[in-house]
């Protein structure tokens, strides 16, 4: 019965997993990784090179991205919710149907960020950024049901 037990533990045990969940990958160049579809609840990529990587349909959940370099990153489909994206450069980053809601961004750089369907509800963001989001704002996100004009708050500006 022992040999059973043990042996059902290895294979558990060696079977690959998708979890990065709770790992640091701070000051790392990650370019053109792939983590498509991983869990990274928690993860740590502070002042990291994502440049090129593809993290669609991850869990990022109070992930920190501080200081990451996302330029040409796929974040679609990702929840991003509760995460540190401040001093973040993101450039031609892809943000589609993503989840940002209660994520601190304040003096992150966007620029040709891809956004519709994604949701910015309580994201704090400078308002010259609102305003230029608001100009390209369309969808709704897949997650959430809510516009993303709406979570911009663009009828306010």
């Amino acid at each position: 019965m022992r040999f059973i037990i043990l042996t059902f533990l290895i294979v558990v045990l060696t079977l690959p997993s998708r979890s990065f969940a709770a790992l640091d990958y701070g000051k790392q160049s990650l370019v053109g990784a792939d983590f498509s579809g991983s869990d990274l609840k928690g993860a740590t990529f502070y002042l990291t090179d994502l440049q090129d990587a593809n993290l669609s349909g991850c869990e990022l959940q109070n992930a920190t991205l501080y200081g990451a370099k996302l330029k040409d990153t796929n974040l679609s489909n990702s929840n991003l919710r509760e995460v540190t994206l401040d001093s973040a450069v993101l450039d031609g980053t892809d943000l589609s149907n993503t989840n940002l809601e209660d994520s601190f961004a304040y003096s992150t750089q966007f620029e040709n960020v891809k956004i519709q369907g994604a949701d910015f509800t309580n994201v704090f963001l400078p308002k010259d950024i609102i305003k230029k989001f608001c100009e390209s704002a369309t969808g709704t996100n897949p997650f959430t049901n809510r516009e993303t004009r709406e979570t911009l708050e663009c009828d306010y500006i």
